[in-house]
């Protein structure tokens, strides 16, 4: 009864007070309006603060790209290929350490595999992009392969996707990435990505790596053809994952960038999210996951102004200096490139705040 019934400044009362947000609820909270908005934010800000203070991190990070051909080729992204495309390109060797050097060059301490799921990859090319990758930064922390990717090698090399991961951790990857998440209802999977792994495969196969020893990031990507409902139902399938293996790192909210994506210019989609969609997924966010401390916001996909306003929002963490990520870029949104950490110390200085240089773990440097 109390779903539909009770207020909001009730039920953000009940929560600060320990109430754990049912699916229903989150919902309700996410299709707020008016000063309901600004009462949630500011619940969350002041969770944000029980949580983690008043410090925000950032990594310094480069995305490292390796190939933009890909077997998906979803609806929502402008980035993929086929081999025959013009701009198809795959790094060999050399395109991938002349990417690496000028990482260690930039003193960074994450790179991050950024790439299509080539549909000729198998396990020994994972291998070998770890090697390469260690070989020209030595001791940088490789955060890399999304459930997908794995599901992909294990399928083809016919192994289990447990042998997989034990071997990509043991070859040296550091973190796996908790992409190909997108939004983990299979009825909106089918519209927007199709050909990559179901929910139950993507949620079986991050709790392997989890299992394994290879903590995620979270993700969700929001904004195209879901519901609120759907994006509450996908924030509760993380939740239960991190009541089981406390495996995720943060979470990572992904605004859909739609201007030059198929399912957009088809009509299937919207024009992304609003302003108060994405302070919302972020307060909500953080009300919602009780059992995570980090909450992530993509300045590259929401800009400076509008990441300021996150960090009010209940998020902690600005993710990283990128350097570039032509994902987003590819799919219309301008200034993803680079986020020159003495910005983000403006704007977090701006609201009272610390920055703060953090490990891919969160280890305060």
């Amino acid at each position: 009864m109390r779903d539909t019934m009770t207020s909001i400044p009730v039920l953000l009362a009940d929560v600060m007070g320990g109430h754990r947000l049912t699916n229903l609820e989150a919902t309700r909270l996410l299709e707020a309006r008016g000063r309901d908005v600004l009462r949630i934010v500011s619940a969350a800000d002041e969770m944000r603060e029980r949580k983690v203070g008043d410090i925000v991190t950032y990594v310094r990070n480069q995305n490292l790209h390796v190939t933009n051909i890909c077997k998906n080729l979803c609806g929502f992204c402008g980035f993929g290929r086929k081999s025959t495309d013009e701009g198809a390109y795959c790094h060999d060797k050399a395109g991938i350490q002349a990417q690496a050097r000028l990482a260690h060059e930039r003193k960074v301490t994450e790179i991050c595999l950024l790439s299509g799921v080539h549909p000729a990859f198998t396990l020994d090319t994972f291998v070998d992009l770890i090697h390469w990758v260690h070989e020209a930064s030595p001791g940088v922390h490789v955060h890399a392969f999304s459930p997908d990717e794995v599901a992909h090698v294990a399928k083809g090399g016919n192994i289990p996707t447990t042998e997989v991961i034990a071997r990509l951790r043991e070859e040296g990857l550091g973190t796996i990435q908790g992409t190909a998440a997108e939004i983990l209802v299979d009825s909106v999977r089918e519209v927007i990505c199709p050909r990559k792994v179901p929910t139950a495969d993507w949620v079986r196969i991050i709790k392997e790596a989890h299992h394994l020893g290879l903590r995620s990031t979270a993700t969700i990507m929001y904004g195209s053809y879901e519901t609120s409902a759907g994006q509450a139902e996908h924030l509760g399938l993380l939740r239960a994952v991190q009541d089981e293996t406390g495996g995720f790192t943060e979470l990572v909210t992904l605004p859909y960038v739609h201007t030059n994506t198929p399912i957009y210019q088809q009509g299937i989609a919207r024009a992304g999210p609003t302003g108060r969609e994405d302070l919302l997924m972020l307060a909500v966010s953080r009300l919602f996951l009780d059992n995570f401390t980090n909450i992530q916001v993509a300045w590259g996909k929401v800009g400076l102004k509008m990441t300021q306003l996150a960090l009010l929002s209940g998020a902690n963490d600005l993710a990283g200096t990128m350097f570039t990520d032509d994902v987003t870029g590819n799919a219309g949104a301008s200034g993803s490139d680079y986020l020159d950490p003495r910005d983000m110390d403006r704007i977090v200085k701006d609201l009272g705040r610390t920055l703060r240089q953090r490990t891919t773990l969160y280890e305060l440097v």
